[in-house]
């Protein structure tokens, strides 16, 4: 059996059409020095924040949190937003060997969070690594595009939240 893999287009004319929205909640979390948390994702080796779809009877805050607990071993408290982050020129598609089982424009809300528990230790189903890394580092990882524009936004303290 072929294992399943998701592949992000960005600003592709030749990406496939999205066939469904979802709303996602990402977290962006930093330790006190300032390092940003990120792990690398099993189903595209791409690094990101904790992030995952919003599922029913849940809020926003709910999945982040989850999310961030399920990838990470961290338990998070939400303490403000990032932004809304909805832009068609981010499109995912969802893979089982080669066939395509859906094509996704994203909608995800992007919060700012702090560790309150827990211990680093990632979920192999989602996580392959989990690390704190350093904002002048973070030009060394293999980040994609949209998550890249989440962090950017997320470093910017004090900034008012990004909306599109």
């Amino acid at each position: 059996m072929k294992k399943s893999r998701r592949v992000d287009f960005w600003q592709d004319p030749a990406a496939p059409k999205p066939t469904s929205r979802k709303a996602s909640a990402s977290v962006f979390v930093r330790d006190d020095v300032g390092r940003v948390l990120l792990l690398r994702r099993t189903d595209n080796d791409l690094w990101t924040i904790p992030t995952g779809g919003v599922k029913m009877g849940e809020t926003v805050a709910g999945a982040g949190v989850r999310e961030c607990e399920e990838e990470t071993g961290l338990v998070v408290q939400v303490t403000g937003l990032v932004g809304i982050f909805s832009t068609p020129e981010h499109v995912i598609a969802y893979m089982h060997g080669d066939k395509v089982d859906e094509v996704r424009q994203p909608i995800n809300i992007c919060l700012r969070a702090r560790v309150v528990g827990g211990s680093m230790a990632p979920d192999p189903a989602e996580a392959q690594e989990v690390r704190w890394v350093a904002p002048d580092d973070l030009a060394r990882y293999d980040i994609h595009p949209a998550i890249r524009l989440r962090i950017g936004r997320g470093l910017e303290d004090g900034a008012e939240p990004y909306l599109d």
